[in-house]
């Protein structure tokens, strides 16, 4: 399995009440360019992973709307793009939206801690797009069983393409999604909902490193 492989997959994927933001344009934030954006910005990524390596992978449970809905980026919004592209070195990685630029607490405390590490992991999600209620297209709500069945042979390729050692689930959804797919991974608690602390902990343990003095997300 290859890249561009995957992100054919991931284009191919057309659901209802779920965004794909490589496909889809959102009328409230996008313009006709965004998809593009967003699909070239995760190629960017994985061009960069895959050229630097890595040994984990961290899975969140799906795409949000304040976050990778706005970015095409696993676990990262607006306000840490300016991380990933100094962490990985993907400089191409730029913003998709036509309106301002949007933070999301979660990506924030993601992002305190990967900069911390000594090899970055790779990020994505059980669920690789953004499910959300009907019509309500800026709401966040868990995939069903059907449209996880639906997505499954991506995770699979995803596997396949990176091949990582260290498997981690941030929060008891990730992990209880990743263990019904036959994917065993090491559970971090999420950092949302006052699990900073817990999360921050979690890592230090399974990586072995300490927490580094915080930082504010620069908004570009």
């Amino acid at each position: 399995m290859n890249i561009e492989e995957l992100i054919e997959m991931i284009v191919d994927v057309n659901l209802d009440n779920v965004f794909n933001p490589y496909t889809d344009v959102c009328p409230l934030h996008d313009d006709a360019s965004s998809p593009t954006v967003r699909r070239d910005n995760l190629m960017a990524f994985m061009r960069a992973v895959e050229n630097r390596g890595t040994e984990s992978i961290w899975f969140g449970r799906d795409l949000g709307y304040r976050g990778g809905r706005r970015t095409g980026l696993a676990l990262t919004d607006e306000g840490n793009l300016t991380a990933l592209v100094r962490t990985y070195g993907c400089r191409s990685v730029r913003k998709a939206t036509s309106t301002g630029a949007v933070a999301e607490r979660t990506a924030t405390e993601i992002w305190k801690m990967i900069e911390a590490l000594p090899s970055a992991p790779f990020l994505w999600n059980a669920f690789p797009f953004h499910p959300h209620k009907p019509d309500e297209p800026m709401t966040n709500r868990c995939f069903n069983a059907a449209e996880l069945k639906a997505t499954r042979h991506i995770l699979d390729g995803v596997l396949s393409w990176l091949k990582p050692c260290t498997v981690i689930g941030l929060g008891n959804d990730a992990v209880r999604v990743l263990d019904t797919l036959g994917v065993k991974a090491q559970y971090i608690r999420h950092p949302s909902y006052g699990g900073q602390a817990d999360f921050m902990r979690g890592v230090c343990e399974i990586f072995g490193v300490s927490a580094t003095a915080g930082r504010q997300p620069l908004l570009i």
